[in-house]
């Protein structure tokens, strides 16, 4: 388990109270009001994961990170760089590596980790569904990073597509025409592109599209038996690439087949995947749908990760419900059970508690605390619930005006 610390950065303050580490556990939820600093914690697992990746791959060493402020440039990638201010503290202690910024000052260590599971890192940003209307997002400019990068991981994993497939909601179809580069939308009676689709659509089917792609094609080439290889073994295959591509007297066809054979051992063994509203444009039971859906792709390996920030009350409802289902699923015996069980909650979309974590975030005081539970189930007494009791007790106050005229 990784977890973060961070004070007086953006919209965060004092962070989580009593300066405690927010769990990075398997599902990781964050609730709380537009500009409470749900996507800029978010953005921080990213980039620190990130960083502790391309530490372990040789990318940069650790005086390389230290010096000339390069932490902070790496921050850019997410458009946090302005958030930094002259108190701010961040402290990340991943599997291999601890990594710190406390107020100007950078530090590593490396934790002597025997194993690592190299992680393939998405981040789904709330402006996904430009990848459904816009061929070719790279033509336009000023967007956020992360768009261009999860927009090229969007037409990877279509041209990967082959034939029909089912999506989660609706019963309808997505099938993709590679000629044309056309992504089509497919009901009973009807057939649309989907840049012509609902907003609902636009927002579902990249975000489940790239999801079910890069879960599930993590190793197929060993078909699903991927090993953990550890980190020196991960150092001594970058040194064997950099000494073939700057060995003159070697061609060029072999530096490409020695370079091959090296990548099958420099391979992906973990998905963390960071998203952004999953609820985005979504009918509730549209909500529950795509839900299911990254529980499902998140339990393929128990090295995976799922990060969230939300809006919707929905998602922690279904959440609570994919928990007490899983508890449920330990005691039950008979599979006439686990059949009936399945019919209400998908059976791999289920999640054990100890692996579920929500914060919530307070613009207000810009601090951070934990949802309590009880017996491993999220509590209804959050932000996201407390703002649908608002709404009753304004209609009861009207009721009461009403009463006076």
């Amino acid at each position: 388990m990784s977890k973060i610390r961070v004070k007086h950065f953006g919209p965060i303050k004092e962070g989580y109270s009593n300066n405690k580490w927010i769990d990075i556990k398997k599902t990781t939820i964050f609730i709380g009001n537009q500009g409470s600093g749900k996507s800029t914690v978010a953005k921080l697992i990213s980039t620190l994961t990130w960083v502790e990746k391309a530490l372990i791959r040789g990318d940069f060493n650790e005086n390389d990170l230290i010096k000339n402020n390069r932490l902070k440039k790496y921050f850019a990638y997410q458009n946090l760089n302005d958030y930094f201010k002259n108190n701010t503290v961040i402290e990340y202690i991943g599997k291999a590596y601890s990594i710190s910024y406390d107020k100007g000052i950078v530090g590593n260590e490396n934790l002597k980790t025997k194993s690592y599971a190299f992680p393939k890192i998405m981040y789904v940003p709330s402006e996904r569904n430009f990848t459904s209307s816009v061929r070719n997002i790279r033509t336009l400019k000023g967007l956020p990073s992360t768009l261009y990068t999860f927009s090229d991981e969007f037409v990877g994993a279509l041209e990967d597509l082959r034939g029909q497939i089912l999506l989660p909601i609706n019963n309808v179809k997505l099938e993709y025409q590679k000629l044309n580069k056309i992504p089509w939308i497919i009901g009973d009676n009807y057939k649309i592109r989907l840049s012509d689709s609902s907003s609902g659509f636009q927002s579902l089917v990249p975000l489940f599209v790239v999801s079910e792609y890069l879960a599930k094609s993590l190793g197929k080439e060993e078909k699903g038996n991927i090993k953990t290889i550890s980190i020196d073994e991960e150092r001594r295959i970058r040194k064997e690439v950099e000494m073939i591509l700057s060995n003159p007297n070697i061609s060029s066809d072999i530096k490409l087949n020695s370079l091959e054979f090296l990548s099958s051992k420099f391979v992906y063994s973990s998905f963390v995947n960071i998203v952004e509203e999953p609820e985005q444009n979504l009918f509730p039971s549209s909500q529950n749908s795509i839900l299911n859906t990254l529980f499902e792709c998140n339990n393929l390996r128990e090295e995976n990760c799922l990060v969230i920030t939300t809006h919707s009350p929905y998602i922690i409802n279904y959440a609570s419900i994919a928990i007490q289902a899983g508890q449920l699923l330990g005691k039950i015996k008979s599979e006439e059970l686990k059949n009936s069980l399945n019919s209400v909650v998908p059976i791999k979309s289920t999640l054990k508690g100890e692996d579920v974590v929500i914060y919530q975030l307070d613009e207000k005081d810009g601090s951070i605390n934990i949802l309590s539970t009880f017996e491993g189930i999220p509590s209804d007494y959050n932000f996201l619930n407390d703002s649908l009791s608002i709404g009753n007790k304004v209609f009861d106050r009207l009721l009461e005006i009403e009463q006076e005229l």
